[in-house]
């Protein structure tokens, strides 16, 4: 089946409908970020496709790593297309960025939010343009006709037409050029229901293909040896041991480390280990965490570029007698998907094949092209499932590897990375080193945001900020009259990425911990404090007021038990959360979270309790052990021995309730992941009287 995709601008959304051989194709446009290239805007990034055979697919370019992205489309688009939502095929196109635009991918917990309208309008389009076909077909007025569950009834004669039999009839009419009325939401059969998630029969039964599962024809397996320390190389090699491990066939260096290949993963592991390797350490070989740490303190004392300023903070801090400070840090954090980075790359004279599990394929392609000096349309991108992104699998590091080795090798390549790879050469999260500090006037509200924020780079920066550094920071919406928040971007070598909800992740616990001690300097409860502050944020104090009422916030607890609250908006979404612990012996015991979530419009909402649950066990792991440290310019932590994720046996009672909503829906894969660490680190100074202002919670902190 062949189709026409045509660039549009963005007012003639929709307007095409290319004619295929043997059925109905609807391109259109789902508007994605402001990362997206303003010259792109408007050219058709998805399409639907209804065959001869009633079949129905759903061409999208995003991924899906287990969070909802398959179902939830589905969903949207059957409701408006009237058609068995089970039946509808996802696939994931190979980039093309004239059809699927500059940015093609998944990243910021933008699926369903860009996708919401667009897909809705999309399907009710394909449905209006299949009725008429099939009114044309029966020779009556539209107006007799009815689509339901794949097919066009006829009221009258009760006759009924299959989507398929009308698709090609359907594909000559012209496009409705006036936008086609969209279903109330109160008309909704499927659309804000629980359902159950189509890629789990899948996943559970292993037919579903990751990475971890590709082969092609002709392909080795490589383990790559690169440098411990960042930015080192390899200076010289003696690869005869590793020659000699059966099953090795080829030994190659590439830029940043050595590569055995070898016809089975297991000989490629032990080749590598036979490897000799001489390295170019480079200037980081003596860097540790306490020099990475001074360099933050110091840039601590000096002005930084300004992200925000309101008001006049100087004159009200030079005036005041009492001030309120504190300074907060976090440290550098690896993803640690369960799924162990890998790719498959062949490289030839003519062209380049990819497949891996990623979150922007537009990114893979422009690596893959720029290693392999090949032009990029020469490119090809297979996309599969991903065994978990959390922001790591945004970046295609890895895929050039692979890329180059086999160009060196001059084979099919699967590089495998083993956990201690993924955990000693990820892309962390920022460390960060925060300094707050404020002034309350008489009646205890705060008159001054005043905050510093160092913390590394990574999305770019804009009159020397980059947004993502003070994203939860710079832009809240507590009622304080003077603010003034300051940025340094030190460059001290560690390669730092997108990790989940990015720089919520960790200045939601600076800003929600010194909330609290703001609330305990003012003489007022937490809860309370919070309220008058957020008078001018309905959804945040919605949200705020609803986890207060369900955790039972001002009642009895069980002997031992203390709370804490925090709120944050992020994404398009608004959620609040009360954490009950205890502390027995030094031993810290979260029991119980109360989640109340704001995130519009809900398609599915048990995957918006999975996305909750998931996002709250990730930032808890991360509160409670993460923690990267650097040791001459090496990554310290190996492995889920020494960097341990939450345990099931430590998993508390999460309860989740979701905010009825009107509204456009938010982002939902990353909400939950910021209001955690504050909400445990407030209820354990609700227990001890101790204020926590460093990750990971130590057992010291709890004394």
């Amino acid at each position: 089946m062949s189709t026409t995709i045509q660039k549009l601008n963005r007012r003639s959304f929709l307007k095409t409908s290319a004619a295929a051989a043997g059925g109905l194709v609807i391109g259109f446009y789902l508007p994605e970020s402001k990362l997206e290239a303003q010259g792109a805007v408007g050219k058709l990034n998805a399409y639907i496709q209804i065959g001869t055979d009633d079949s129905v697919t759903l061409f999208i370019h995003k991924a899906e790593m287990g969070q909802g992205t398959v179902t939830s489309l589905s969903m949207l688009l059957a409701e408006e297309l009237e058609c068995d939502w089970k039946k509808i095929r996802t696939e994931f196109p190979g980039v093309d960025p004239v059809a699927f635009g500059p940015m093609q991918g998944v990243f910021g917990s933008m699926s369903i939010r860009t996708s919401w309208e667009p897909l809705r309008k999309a399907g009710a389009t394909a449905c209006e343009m299949l009725v008429q076909a099939a009114a044309q077909k029966w020779n009556v007025p539209k107006s007799q006709c009815r689509a339901e569950n794949n097919t066009v009834l006829n009221l009258n004669t009760k006759a009924r037409l299959s989507y398929g039999s009308l698709a090609e009839a359907a594909s000559k009419l012209p496009v409705p050029q006036q936008n086609v009325a969209l279903k109330d939401p109160t008309q909704f059969k499927l659309v804000g229901k629980s359902q159950k998630r189509l890629d789990t029969p899948g996943k559970v039964s292993g037919k579903t293909t990751f990475g971890i599962d590709l082969r092609v024809p002709g392909m080795l397996y490589a383990s790559l040896q690169r440098c411990p320390v960042f930015g080192g190389k390899p200076k010289s090699f003696d690869a005869a041991k590793a020659k000699t491990v059966p099953g090795v066939k080829q030994v190659v260096q590439i830029s940043n480390g050595v590569a055995v290949l070898a016809d089975n993963t297991w000989s490629a592991m032990e080749g590598r280990k036979a490897l000799v390797i001489e390295w170019d350490e480079g200037p980081l070989a003596n860097s540790t965490s306490a020099t990475i740490r001074k360099t933050f303190a110091d840039l601590g004392e000096k002005r930084g570029a300004v992200a925000r300023q309101e008001g006049d903070v100087s004159s009200v801090m030079s005036g005041a007698t009492h001030a309120i400070e504190a300074v907060y840090e976090v440290p550098y954090l690896s993803h640690a998907p369960m799924e162990p980075l890998n790719a498959v790359a062949h490289v030839r004279p003519d062209g380049c094949d990819v497949w891996s599990g990623m979150q922007i394929q537009s990114v893979a392609r422009q690596t893959a092209a720029a290693v392999s000096g090949l032009a990029p349309e020469k490119v090809q991108i297979h996309t599969v499932y991903l065994g978990g992104g959390f922001g790591r699998r945004g970046g295609a590091d890895f895929i050039g590897e692979a890329v180059e080795i086999s160009k060196a090798a001059g084979v099919p390549v699967k590089l495998q990375w083993t956990r201690e790879d993924d955990i000693q050469h990820d892309t962390y999260r920022p460390a960060s080193y925060t300094k707050f500090a404020s002034v309350l006037d008489a009646n205890g509200k705060p008159l001054v945001w005043n905050v510093r924020v160092v913390c590394p780079s990574f999305a770019g920066l804009r009159n020397g900020v980059d947004r993502t550094g003070v994203e939860g920071i710079a832009e809240i919406q507590y009622d304080i009259p003077n603010i003034l928040v300051d940025y340094h971007p030190p460059e001290v070598g560690i390669p730092v990425s997108y990790w989940r909800s990015v720089g919520y992740s960790h200045n939601t616990f600076f800003t929600e911990s010194f909330m609290d001690e703001l609330a305990v300097a003012a003489k007022q409860d937490p809860l309370e404090f919070r309220r008058k502050l957020l008078t001018k944020a309905p959804r945040l104090l919605g949200v705020l007021n609803l986890a207060a009422e369900k955790a039972g916030w001002g009642k009895p607890l069980p002997a031992g038990r203390h709370r804490g609250i925090s709120v944050v908006d992020n994404l398009g979404s608004f959620n609040a959360q009360v954490a009950e612990v205890s502390i027995d012996k030094g031993k810290l015991r979260v029991h119980r979270v109360v989640c109340a979530v704001d995130c519009g419009h809900v398609v599915n909402p048990a995957i918006v309790v999975q996305q909750i649950e998931s996002g709250i066990v990730y930032g808890l792991s991360a509160a409670l052990r993460g923690e990267i440290t650097i040791d001459r310019g090496r990554v310290q932590q190996t492995n889920f021995n020494n960097y341990e994720p939450l345990r099931i046996d430590e998993m508390p009672v999460i309860e989740t309730y979701i905010v009825p909503s009107t509204n456009p829906p938010g982002g939902i894969g990353e909400a939950s992941t910021p209001a955690i660490a504050p909400a445990v680190t407030n209820a354990i100074f609700a227990a001890t009287g101790k204020r926590i202002r460093k990750l990971p919670i130590r057992p010291e902190d709890l004394a």
